[in-house]
């Protein structure tokens, strides 16, 4: 999966890769939360200026889990906003463990 943004002088393309590490890094940036590693923990979709993620966490025990899923959400959706300059239609948080 990349995103690909065409203008008049040309294209720029966003691999998966660099989308992947996008967004860990927007979640991780709130304190608590660890995205989890491996197959199917994180899922971008990114379609005519529109995205969709999906990622699962790990938090840190303690912290209010609705509050901390926000801010990820919030965090995941203004830097897919502001780096790619897509609309983010959802941020769907899971949280699968507290350590």
């Amino acid at each position: 999966m990349s995103y690909v943004a065409s203008g008049e002088r040309g294209s720029v393309t966003v691999t998966g890769a660099a989308l992947t590490e996008l967004v860990v890094r927007a979640a991780e940036s709130v304190s608590g939360v660890a995205v989890r590693r491996g197959r199917r923990r994180l899922e971008i979709e990114v379609a005519d200026g529109r995205a969709r993620v999906r990622l699962e966490l790990t938090a840190t025990y303690g912290i209010v889990l609705p509050q901390l899923a926000r801010e990820v959400q919030e965090q995941v959706a203004a830097a897919l906003e502001s780096m790619c300059g897509v609309e983010v239609d959802a941020v769907d948080v899971s949280v699968e463990a507290v350590e």
